[in-house]
């Protein structure tokens, strides 16, 4: 008769590649009945609409379909509970399970559209999506739906409820205001803002996802401050003038303590129709120079192509459409499991010291060696990329005077001389202690 440990050893041969972990020892698989010669268990990933779930699905059906004994496999896929969201009992935010911000720092670099493909992607793979427009002064779901009649109907315990379109729940500011301007000042946005964040009947969600007003004022804050968000994207396009201001977007959720899972780059390149290259319209500074620059993963490129500005229902169909959601939903699950541990950080008049303690792993690097390093727009032209530092001008003494964490893929540092503008990746630093130490072994000789 069949074993569970049988079982069991088969399925540790599935290695999930975000994790780089079989999934039995991840703790995916879960109820496990054997009846005679039918086997049925429960594989339970990290988030909904998982893309990794049918190709788990299939692995788990063959490796144990060809065990001896084994007649009937019956593999049940589903997600994992996340902990009960901290919440008024009477928001209409207390039953979903999944909020994730998509964000940008510019207007006009596309981020209602990737918000809108994220949820017309998820609801056609069978998630149940909620889609939250909360720019008051521009919003665009309802053009990017086509849903224009004003008006919103009202729920007995008087919630607003969400408009429907392919079966995603819809909630906008255009939807009460229709198309006029809304004429506002701060208090005012920041009540309705906090209507359409608990006042709304979402009901039972897998995601809901949140088109974020551009930029990191008082709304953003609101939004950011008044409900618990799990995870949040940042879109931008290869041009400096838009990456540049991804840094006020990474540190305004880091002070917010909402996890930044990568950034999206829209707008990415142009493929002709007369030839496959690749035509870099804005120049090469793009996904690189994010990770580079902020120690953040580029998660899509996207390219500028006409399903992009055409209609919601052919992009949500697109090949960019999927392959985009699939990063984003397996980082989000992803991040949903790890714990990591942020470095410890230590600092003296010679050198910045950072160690892991789950690993002991260590990291030293000279004063001079990192703030030369920085790659901020006062040490490095935005436009060319060309140094604007001299190096010669860095004081003999430079040492930090402040050194902070940000989210769980970088530092920042006040320094002596004033400056405190830049970003200094994990990576980076991984990368000066190591080349330092392949020098004479003292770390303080290299600043002479």
């Amino acid at each position: 008769m069949i074993t569970e440990q049988q079982i069991l050893d088969e399925l540790s041969q599935i290695i999930d590649p975000d994790f780089q972990r079989d999934i039995v020892s991840l703790g995916f698989v879960q109820d496990m009945v054997i009846d005679g010669e039918t086997v049925s268990f429960t594989i339970e990933l990290t988030t909904p609409a998982c893309p990794l779930s049918p190709v788990f699905q299939k692995q788990a059906l063959d490796l144990v379909g060809d065990l001896p004994g084994v007649e009937k496999v019956l593999v049940n896929m589903t997600a994992r509970k996340p902990e009960v969201r901290q919440t008024e009992e009477t928001s209409g935010l207390k039953d979903v399970k999944y909020i994730l911000a998509v964000s940008s720092c510019k207007g006009g670099v596309g981020k209602s559209t990737v918000a809108a493909l994220l949820a017309r992607t998820l609801g056609a793979r069978g998630a149940k999506v909620g889609l939250l427009d909360a720019d008051i002064y521009g919003p665009s779901i309802p053009t990017l739906f086509n849903l224009h009649k004003t008006g919103v109907r009202a729920s007995e315990d008087q919630k607003f409820i969400p408009n429907e379109a392919e079966g995603i729940k819809l909630m906008s500011f255009g939807f009460l205001a229709g198309d006029g301007p809304a004429v506002l000042r701060g208090p005012m946005v920041s009540q309705y803002m906090q209507q359409l964040l608990h006042n709304v009947a979402w009901g039972d969600l897998d995601y809901l996802i949140i088109d974020m007003p551009p930029g990191t004022g008082d709304i953003q804050l609101t939004i950011s401050q008044s409900i618990q968000i799990d995870a949040s994207v940042i879109v931008t396009t290869p041009h400096q003038l838009s990456l540049t201001d991804v840094r006020k977007g990474i540190m305004m959720f880091d002070k917010v303590n909402v996890p930044v899972l990568g950034v999206i780059e829209n707008m990415a390149y142009f493929i002709c129709d007369g030839c496959d290259k690749k035509h870099l319209i804005f120049g090469e500074a793009g996904g690189k120079t994010l990770e580079e620059r902020f120690g953040l993963e580029t998660l899509a490129e996207l390219p500028i192509t006409a399903s992009l500005s055409g209609s919601l229902e052919e992009l949500a169909g697109s090949e960019v459409a999927n392959e985009t959601t699939d990063v984003v939903i397996r980082a989000l699950g992803k991040k949903m499991l790890e714990n990591p541990t942020r470095p410890e950080v230590a600092h003296d008049a010679e050198s910045i010291t950072l160690t892991w303690p789950e690993t002991g792993e260590t990291a030293t690097v000279p004063n001079l060696e990192l703030r030369k390093s920085c790659s901020c727009a006062l040490c490095i032209d935005e436009m060319t990329r060309a140094p604007l530092l001299d190096p010669t001008t860095l004081p003999a003494d430079l040492h930090a005077e402040k050194v902070g964490i940000i989210g769980n893929y970088a530092v920042t540092v006040d320094w002596s001389d004033g400056h405190n503008t830049g970003f200094f990746p994990y990576n980076t630093i991984r990368a000066l202690s190591k080349n330092n130490s392949k020098g004479c072994g003292k770390p303080s000789c290299c600043q002479n």
